[in-house]
């Protein structure tokens, strides 16, 4: 049985000829595009690799000093090669409000300061860093926290 406008009543289209037309209709193509560009803005983004390890029991981490951008975003790739949870601390930087994002092995702590990194874990962090200077940020294990690591954040003027 046909319509007034020569469709066949009762048919069933395939859904991606509509999820097509419907993506069309939508400018959903325009859309995927700025993903897209997202996805290298952050992979742009300024990051820095830091390791921790343990010697008997006290954590370490490298590089004793971490340079970025001062109010920047900026991507922190954490890699914990011990068999102990640490935690990553640096007061300002983790505050809720600068953190932009984490991903893997890596959960927020309550003091809102630092993240503990999971044994033999590795994560992201995404953080807007706050004004030029100079911070302390440390590195602690959750199996001895009498011998914390202190290390130095460097946060230089961004270029313009």
């Amino acid at each position: 049985m046909m319509s007034e406008s020569g469709f066949r009543l009762g048919a069933a289209r395939p859904a991606w000829r509509m999820a097509a037309a419907v993506a069309a209709g939508l400018g959903v193509g325009s859309l995927t595009g700025s993903l897209a560009d997202g996805a290298r803005a952050a992979e742009a983004m300024p990051s820095v690799d830091l390791t921790m390890t343990t010697e008997n029991g006290a954590a370490t981490c490298a590089p004793a000093e971490l340079r970025l951008p001062a109010e920047s975003d900026v991507s922190i790739r954490v890699q914990n090669k011990s068999t102990s949870q640490i935690v990553l601390t640096a007061p300002q930087i983790f505050e809720n409000k600068n953190v932009l994002h984490h991903d893997g092995d890596v959960v927020h702590v309550a003091s809102n300061d630092g993240y503990t990194v999971k044994q033999n874990g590795q994560g992201e962090i995404r953080v807007r860093t706050i004004a030029a200077g100079q911070y302390p940020y440390g590195c602690t294990s959750v199996n001895d926290r009498s011998q914390p690591f202190r290390g130095t954040l460097t946060l230089s003027p961004a270029a313009r």
